[in-house]
Formats: C-alpha cells, structure tokens, sequence
C-alpha cells in the first residue's frame, strides 16, 4: 500500500476547500462561534472540528477514509487489523482485556502495569494474579517481568486465561518478551500488551523490537506519546487466532465516544504516514542528534546520564543528580528555568526525547543551556544512601476479590499502622500512572515506606484522597 497517503485528513482538507457552512455540531460552527479572547488561536483549528458528514466516514463503521487509514495502519504494522483510539491507550487497554477475559478468569498480570489495566480487570471481574517485575537497583525502578516468573506461575495456575505485559516501561527499559510470548502461545495463552512508549519500535534500527513483530495477540500503542499524533490519539492491533475479533470491536463501539475528534483521528492519520516514510538517513540523524545532546548533558557537572542494562528506548533519557539532589527537586528547578520534562521520580528525572526525521530542527543548544543554568541552581546535598526497597513476592493476588470489596467497609487509619492491612483504594503516583498500591491488596512494609518516601519528596497522586493527613483507606475484614 501507499503509505505517503493520508486519506482522512486529505478529506478533511477536501471538505475545507469547499468553504462550508456549519448547520451542525459542535456548536462553534467551524471557529465562527467561541470566546473572543482564544478565537485567534483557535481559529484554524476549529476549522476541522467537525463531525460525522458526508464525506469523512464514521469510526464506528467505517466504509470511506477513516477505513483506508485504518488499513494503512495495520498494513504498516502486519496486523490483521489495527484501529484508531481518540480516548487514549486507556480505551485500547479496556478493550484488550474486557475481550479477552471473563469473570473469575485467572490473568497473569505484570505488577507495575498502568492503572487502566487494573481498571479494566475490575470491571471485567478477572481473577489477577501479579508477575513481579525485576528490579535495577542502579535506576531504582521495577523494569518487566522474567520468563521464568511467567513459568513459575504457570505451573500453579495452569488454568491462565491469559497474560498482561507492558512493554516498554515508562523508562524505556525493555526485557524479553519473545520467551514469554512463545511460552504462552505452547499452551495456546493469549498475549497482550500494553505498549503505549512504543509505537516508533515498528522502525528497527536503534530501536528495540515491537511487540507486534515479536507475536502478541493483541498490542496497544500511545501513538501522542512519541509520534506527532494529538494527546488521546492511540492505536490498536490485533493479530490473533485465541481471541474473537469482533469481541474487540463490539468494546470498542461500547468505550469510544461516539462523537470522535476527526483532529486526533486525522492527526493518527500523518503520524502514520510519518513513521512509514522514516528512512535511513532520518534515522542516521536521529542518532547522531541523540549523540549530541547525551554529550552535552554528561559534561553538565551534578548530572550523570543513565545507561540501559541492555536494551532499551534510546528516546528516552534519564538523568540522576550526582549530589544527592531528589528527582523532585531537579525537576522543580528545570521547570523554573522553562524545561519541562516527562517525569520524576524520587531519584531520576525522564526526557522523550522527539522522533525527528533528517534536518529537522530542535533548540537543543538553548535546551542545554538551560540545564546547565537550572543544575547550578540547585544547593548540593549530601549523596544519598540506599535504594527503593525490594518486593520478594514474585508472584502474588489480591487479597479480596473485586466482588467481595463491593460488600466490605471501609475505614481511615495512619500510613504508619497500615502494614499488613488490605488497602481498601488504589493510590497511583501520576505520572507514570503505575499503581503503588491497589484496592483489595495486603499493605507490605516495602509500600508503606516507599509510600512515604514519595510523600516526603511531593510526588503528585491519583487516589489516596487522605494522604495529605497521612491517611490511607483500608477494608474492614470480618473477624
């Protein structure tokens, strides 16, 4: 296929030109109704907000450009069929899971999965069970999961309906997928994974494989996270013989909205065409781009550039202060100096680096300059001791059952008492959106204490609505 072409924003160009009158939603009328104050921004924008016209397809049922471009995709990818999400990964992941698994079906899920996940598996009623991912205790964070723990599991839970993965993590740090992939694919277990940093993997080259190209079932991709795609705008493919494909599509008609951004969707359209006509010289240039700005960072003295253990994104860049400054506090100060990174954590700082093709320009000089400034800033402190806490349990469940936390109470108590006691809500430090601690599950020490060390050093949550008072929820289980 013609992967130069982009069929659904070239319709939305086509209708443009006809200079049209808006008598339909959304209500600004192609940009000729909105606020004053934002309309000169706005203004061309809003042009293609439109809707569902004669034309430009319908993403529920798609027969004219959205279907072409939806075939371009998964011709791109090899798939048997790829989709377009304007709800973000969260809608794809939703769907993955809801079509794969029943209620009381035992799931392998990897532990530092995303919220969604989780979300999903409650509603689907899922029986999980947690894969410990391995730990580096260098970029102290938990990377994925070992074949042998998906075996190990295995021969306990042979029952597995199948197995969640995210690949790669939020670092970019990848492990091997494949054995786990085949493993499962022996005993006829669907694959799917949640691929949301990878979209860009389909390249080769510098980068590490795709779970596409490695044989999952199911794969979902943030194609906004490092594509030139719109926030929201994801994709999903499918290539399996385990699962019902129009299962996926019935989920995906119950979670998109049926009023889809044509922007985003037109948006997915280019960045497609823009991976597909990637070639070696953009990639040459990439490199050598990436090269340069990791150069000039390790000569920023109080910084040093973390090094993959074996592969990993080379899109992602992560920084650890030399001082024993918090993640935290580098961020902050970035941030006061006009950079603003992806995330933080309580040791490391995350840079997306662009996926630029060949003279592409980016101010990486002024961008440096800036680091430079914003690190000097910062007052040193004494080089920190110790690392993250390590999880023993390899493999684990919760310890209530999503239907049972429905019947049970609920009451506050002190972080400090909570060890031993099942969490009664799911806290997610955002971003990455990777649950520290999940409804129904025992409180080890090792999350209560990094519970509290993410506290200390002012990382953003998702749930805990009592933390601020050193307060978690927990279940009141029948004596």
């Amino acid at each position: 296929m013609n992967q130069v072409k982009t069929p659904l924003y070239d319709a939305l160009v086509n209708h443009l030109n006809k200079n049209p009158f808006s008598f339909h939603v959304p209500g600004h009328k192609s940009g000729k109704v909105f606020h004053e104050k934002a309309l000169e921004l706005y203004s061309n924008f809003l042009k293609m907000d439109v809707t569902e016209l004669s034309g430009l397809d319908d993403l529920h049922s798609p027969e004219g450009p959205i279907s072409e471009a939806q075939l371009l995709l998964a011709d791109l990818y090899h798939v048997e069929q790829s989709f377009f999400l304007i709800n973000g990964s969260t809608v794809g992941n939703l769907a993955m899971v809801m079509s794969s698994c029943h209620e009381n079906d035992i799931v392998f899920v990897q532990r530092n999965c995303h919220k969604s996940i989780m979300n999903a598996l409650k509603l689907a009623k899922a029986t999980p069970i947690f894969l410990e991912p391995e730990f580096d205790c260098v970029w102290n964070v938990a990377a994925g999961v070992h074949p042998s723990t998906v075996k190990e599991a295995f021969e306990f839970n042979p029952e597995v309906k199948a197995i969640i993965l995210t690949h790669p993590n939020y670092y970019g740090i990848v492990n091997d997928i494949e054995k786990i992939i085949s493993f499962a694919h022996m005993h006829n277990i669907p694959v799917l994974v949640d691929e949301a940093h990878g979209p860009h993997f389909i390249l080769g080259g510098l980068f590490p494989s795709s779970a596409v190209q490695l044989g999952a079932d199911m794969v979902v991709q943030s194609a906004h996270k490092t594509l030139p795609a719109m926030t929201m705008g994801s994709y999903l493919h499918f290539n399996s013989k385990r699962i019902n494909l129009n299962k996926v599509k019935d989920y995906l008609h119950l979670f998109q909205s049926s009023s889809p951004s044509y922007p985003i969707m037109a948006s997915l359209d280019l960045a497609r065409s823009y991976l597909a006509t990637y070639t070696l010289r953009d990639m040459n240039f990439l490199q050598q781009e990436i090269e340069k700005f990791k150069l000039s960072l390790s000569k920023i003295r109080g910084i040093k550039i973390l090094q993959y253990p074996n592969q990993g994104d080379p899109l992602k860049i992560t920084i650890q202060s030399t001082t024993g400054v918090s993640g935290f506090a580098l961020q902050k100060s970035l941030e006061d100096n006009g950079i603003y990174t992806e995330l933080a954590d309580p040791y490391n700082v995350l840079f997306v680096y662009p996926l630029l093709k060949d003279k592409q320009a980016y101010p990486i000089k002024v961008v440096v300059e800036r680091i430079k400034r914003a690190i000097e800033e910062i007052p040193s402190e004494p080089i920190r001791k110790g690392t993250v806490s390590i999880p023993t349990n390899k493999i684990s469940r919760l310890s209530v059952s999503y239907r049972d936390m429905e019947q049970l109470g609920v009451v506050e108590i002190p972080i400090s008492e909570c060890v031993d006691k099942v969490a009664a809500e799911t806290i997610i430090p955002y971003p990455p959106g990777i649950p520290l601690l999940l409804a129904g599950e025992k409180i080890s020490k090792q999350i209560a204490d990094h519970l509290k060390r993410l506290i200390k050093h002012g990382a953003r949550f998702q749930g805990g609505l009592e933390l601020a008072k050193g307060n978690v929820k927990i279940f009141k289980l029948p004596k």
